[in-house]
């Protein structure tokens, strides 16, 4: 199974269509996870055209993706456990915000988005993976999103920049 992982795409502000690389990329997808500030629901409709789509709103998310998506959720694909949140709020970094979101729960990888900064990160038996940003890369020298793969019951994460 082959999973497209975005974050913070705000559209259509950052851009007003999915970057050329992401939308090849999503030409392969089994699913899409968005870790929430797609801003307005076109944004879902146009991921909604190459798989089916889950995520989580973000900060900057209109009221209708929020009350489409929520703010926080689990879901297990492939045999993995995944947890999803944004990373917004105050107190702490977005990584740890994160991984608080999940701290009574037992999830094999955290997505989450909010800071545009892509990670990959082991913390303990918790893979946390931020996939940065397809179309606002802030300070960052490039975009990125995430491709997993996942076999078996194990996943394979890394990201794509360009």
């Amino acid at each position: 199974m082959r999973i497209i992982v975005v974050s913070d795409t705000h559209m259509p502000r950052s851009a007003k269509s999915i970057p050329a690389p992401l939308r090849a990329a999503l030409a392969s997808a089994d699913y899409i996870l968005h870790a929430g500030d797609w801003c307005v629901a076109d944004a879902v409709r146009a991921f909604e055209a190459y798989a089916p789509v889950e995520g989580v709103a973000g900060n900057n998310d209109a009221r209708e993706v929020a009350d489409r998506f929520g703010w926080r959720k689990r879901l297990d694909l492939g045999g993995i456990r995944i947890g999803i949140v944004h990373g917004h709020g105050t107190g702490g970094t977005t990584e740890s915000r994160a991984r608080q979101a999940f701290k009574n729960e037992k999830v094999d990888v955290i997505l989450f988005g909010h800071s545009h900064v892509p990670l990959i990160r082991r913390d303990g038996d918790v893979l946390l993976f931020n996939p940065g940003s397809p179309t606002a890369r802030r300070r960052q020298p490039r975009h990125s999103f995430g491709i997993w793969d996942i076999e078996d019951g194990s996943l394979r994460a890394r990201h794509v920049y360009f």
